[in-house]
């Protein structure tokens, strides 16, 4: 079985509309495979995969327009559970899901001009989890920010977090940003983001602040 959600921030569909809760509540179900596609090329690979996959999978896609990107021909299958690697640095990993991908590659830009370099991960899938490259960056980096848009409690940076516990993962210093733990009210997708920290700007605000208390 394969199912569609048009998750995150909708901005003028209204307060009622926001899909914050899907990769929480979805990730609890046994044996589901849940991913989110950083732009609509990955997008149609992602649906592709999830229909020649065996077992019941969920593709979370926001709102709105793509990244401009152009689309493949050829469709090919995305190996289950395995992230991105998008850039290499070893000062902070951005672990993004979804559309956030592209904001932790606008942030990784913009730390790259204050010294700073960032390993981007495209996290891909959040059941199963990417586990390879995020112990691999939580071993080797100073710090991690996870970037999704969902509600923190139980989402992406929640599976990094039990990820990281189960596997002994406990040196690097990390930052969750997702959506808080309230209903998000009505306004543009772009005004709510800037209200709860989902911009390239937070990143990198919350990167410089975490690095300042690393060891």
């Amino acid at each position: 079985e394969e199912g569609e959600v048009e998750g995150a921030v909708v901005g003028e569909d209204g307060p009622t509309h926001h899909g914050a809760f899907d990769l929480s509540f979805l990730r609890a179900v046994p044996n589901i495979t849940i991913m989110a596609p950083k732009d609509e090329n990955e997008l149609q690979h992602m649906l592709f995969t999830a229909l020649n996959h065996n077992g019941p999978c969920a593709v979370r896609y926001p709102r709105g327009r793509g990244e401009g990107r152009s689309l493949d021909w050829a469709l090919e299958t995305i190996p289950i559970g395995r992230g991105e690697l998008l850039r290499d640095g070893d000062d902070v990993a951005l672990v993004a899901v979804g559309n956030h991908v592209s904001t932790a590659l606008q942030a990784a830009e913009a730390l790259a001009g204050e010294g700073i370099e960032a390993r981007v991960i495209n996290g891909r899938f959040i059941k199963p989890l990417g586990g390879e490259l995020i112990s691999r960056a939580a071993r080797e980096c100073k710090a991690m920010v996870t970037i999704e848009e969902n509600a923190l409690m139980g989402g992406f940076g929640s599976a990094v977090l039990e990820h990281l516990a189960d596997h002994g993962l406990f040196g690097t210093r990390i930052a969750r940003l997702g959506l808080p733990d309230r209903f998000i009210e009505h306004g543009s997708q772009a005004i709510l983001r800037e209200k709860v920290g989902l911009t390239a700007e937070a990143v990198v605000g919350k990167v410089k602040e975490l690095l300042e208390g690393a060891p």
